[in-house]
């Protein structure tokens, strides 16, 4: 956004600065780094106390802001408060599989024959691997730089942001989390099996670690708030690297890292988990993993499932979607799978079988 215009920089990831915060001689020292700066961009912002008042005297002051923080509450709630209607905000995820592509020069839309091996290498690392730049240029740091920035968000972004006493509590919290992503958990469930000292202390405790960013929380879709409200979430998490790096497995579940890079392609195309995007379950207890709504419109069910190579997972694939299409009244039906292309028909609705590249 800002390559080639003249900006002045600051970052708030240092503790020296923070400690001996002054910002009057702040921005004397901008002046004097940054002679006649058109922009200031703030990094990190959120690190600094009382950071929403001190932005909007400087927006008061006519100064053009560019801040950027990795805490969604600080994005919404923070900011709707001090610069109502004055600020644009732009949510940055991981590298999609698109991106990842456009980094190794190829095209995603436009693949030549001779380059499909190619596509599978790449279409099957970022599965395993996820999307964060730092490690897309690096593959064998996966492991070691996602454990770390892991960590970092937990201890940094969380228990310190929050004043967390019982760390501990809240790691094992969210290992539990990223090792068992894409189910359905209940904060009741969590506070009995972790052994956590409340229900609520497990509720506020989700709450923190999906602000950083790091997990996100998929409501049972129900025409009633209340019963929507009481089923358990699904729990994915923003990158299917941390899964390498973090998660308790004694196998690989392709299946369920599929699902989450469905998700999270769907948070990025701008379905919110509070209004347009759910899980639902049939009277008879079918599944369809993802249920998207336009407003009072459902617009389409999206179903995952790695490999329907088999005649018994189609059955149980194409029945599942077919009895929730019936029940929720849509005929605009989708089974994302790895590389399977086809359409089925079954009582009278037609289903598209997309692999994850044409996704």
């Amino acid at each position: 956004m800002l390559r080639d215009k003249n900006f002045a920089y600051l970052n708030f990831d240092s503790q020296q600065l923070l400690d001996a915060w002054d910002a009057n001689l702040v921005m004397r020292m901008l002046d004097d780094v940054y002679p006649g700066y058109d922009y200031l961009l703030l990094d990190e912002v959120q690190n600094l106390d009382a950071w929403d008042l001190w932005v909007s005297e400087l927006y008061m002051q006519g100064k053009n802001l560019v801040i950027t923080g990795s805490n969604a509450k600080m994005l919404s709630s923070e900011m709707a408060t001090v610069l109502t209607g004055k600020y644009l905000q732009v949510e940055m995820l991981p590298f999609s599989l698109e991106e990842l592509f456009d980094w190794n020069k190829l095209d995603l839309h436009h693949l030549m024959p001779e380059q499909g091996a190619e596509c599978k290498v790449l279409t099957d690392d970022y599965l395993r691997n996820g999307g964060y730049p730092e490690v897309v240029a690096s593959r064998q740091l996966v492991r070691s730089y996602l454990d770390i920035l892991f960590d970092s968000i937990v201890w940094k972004d969380v228990a310190k942001r929050h004043n967390v006493r019982n760390i501990t509590d809240l790691n094992n919290l969210a290992v539990y989390l990223v090792s068992n992503f894409c189910n359905p958990l209940s904060a009741n469930e969590l506070a009995e099996e972790l052994g956590l000292s409340s229900v609520n202390t497990t509720k506020k405790y989700m709450d923190y670690l999906h602000e950083p960013y790091l997990f996100y929380y998929l409501s049972r879709y129900n025409n009633k708030l209340k019963l929507m409200k009481k089923a358990p979430r699904k729990v994915y998490v923003v990158d299917n690297g941390f899964v390498a790096a973090k998660a308790f497995s004694v196998t690989e579940n392709l299946g369920r890292l599929l699902e989450n890079q469905v998700f999270i392609e769907l948070v990025r195309r701008g379905y919110d988990t509070e209004k347009t995007m759910f899980y639902y379950r049939s009277r008879n207890d079918k599944e369809v993993d993802f249920v998207l709504r336009q407003g009072t419109h459902i617009q389409r069910l999206v179903q995952v499932c790695y490999d329907m190579g088999s005649p018994k997972t189609e059955k149980r694939e194409v029945d599942a979607i077919v009895e929730c299409a019936g029940e929720l009244k849509c005929d605009n039906l989708t089974i994302v799978t790895y590389d399977d292309e086809r359409t089925i028909e079954k009582d009278g609705y037609k289903i598209n079988i997309v692999p994850i590249a044409k996704f």
